[in-house]
């Protein structure tokens, strides 16, 4: 086809399915409002930016790496670059693999409840930490922290005070109950949705030919979220220099940053204590171009490997 006939076919391909664009469109729009316009400010990365100028007239970086220049604060303190970037890459692994292996256990042992309405209702349950703020949550883990009046300490007749440096290693354990608690359930969803649209008569079939529950777990429910799995780890790779900012920033009050401090939550505290931009705005630049090359080389072994699991 050429070209004009492309063009042709778009519109009135578009024309034909002229309703759901339109149920498409609210959701087009507050993306490209939100996400996609927004991408121009990427340009403060590689300027020395004056509010009082604007993005665009703010004048160029020229110091000795050029336009690049606030790029070499990252690698002013290079310990303290290593640790935050060391710091980011530890949690997003002991996210990924523990959320993952919660999230499928839970959607499995959900999917096998006899009583499929008690079912739906822990679900429900299980889902509600996801709709709490982390300013709320900062709340209720200091409850349980504080040194004074905190729950672990009365109740295991403790003097610690863990936000102090001494209890700064803990503070992996803490981060990790907190993520779990928040995410597992919401994150389960998504796997049961799949494990909604397997076709029973598998189960039948197994059934007929001796085959027990945990066999049937592990030869008909596990095989059937391999796909989902492969895309939601996909999809995390290309957040790996980024984290919740909300957990390690409010939780953690900004304390025992040799253990809780990531690059998030590093640029959160550069802008509230800085007057330029451009730093942390070099920062986030540096953490987004480092997670869309590495999504784009998983995704490329993963088409070598499993096609069918591929995104693009």
């Amino acid at each position: 086809m050429t070209r004009k006939e492309n063009i042709l076919h778009f519109f009135k391909n578009t024309w034909k399915h002229r309703v759901h664009v339109l149920m498409a469109l609210p959701t087009f729009l507050i993306m490209f409002f939100f996400l996609y316009v927004p991408m121009g400010g990427l340009i403060i990365a590689f300027k020395n930016f004056k509010p009082v100028n604007g993005i665009w007239g703010s004048a160029w970086a020229n110091g000795k790496w050029g336009v690049f220049d606030n790029f070499r604060f990252l690698l002013v303190n290079k310990a303290r670059f290593f640790r935050l970037t060391g710091n980011t890459l530890l949690y997003f692994l002991i996210f990924t693999i523990i959320g993952t292996l919660l999230n499928v256990i839970l959607a499995v042992c959900i999917d096998q409840l006899v009583f499929k309405k008690l079912g739906s209702a822990l679900q429900s349950i299980l889902i509600i930490p996801i709709f709490i703020s982390y300013a709320a949550v900062t709340f209720i883990v200091e409850a349980y922290l504080k040194a004074d009046t905190g729950l672990i300490n009365n109740v295991f007749g403790l003097t610690r005070n863990w936000y102090a440096q001494e209890s700064q290693y803990y503070w992996i354990l803490i981060l990790t109950i907190v993520k779990m608690w928040n995410s597992v359930g919401y994150g389960s969803v998504l796997y049961m949705s799949v494990l909604a649209g397997v076709d029973q008569q598998l189960y039948e079939a197994a059934q007929i030919d001796g085959a027990n529950k945990w066999q049937q777990i592990w030869h008909i429910t596990l095989p059937s979220l391999i796909p989902m799995v492969s895309v939601m780890l996909l999809l995390s790779v290309g957040n790996i220099m980024k984290s919740d900012t909300g957990l390690f920033y409010q939780v953690t009050r900004y304390t025992n940053t040799d253990t809780t401090g990531v690059l998030d939550s590093y640029v959160l505290y550069a802008i509230q204590h800085t007057s330029d931009f451009s730093f942390p705005s070099a920062a986030s630049f540096f953490q987004s171009v480092v997670g869309l090359v590495l999504i784009l080389i998983a995704n490329a072994v993963v088409k070598k490997i499993q096609p069918e699991y591929a995104l693009f």
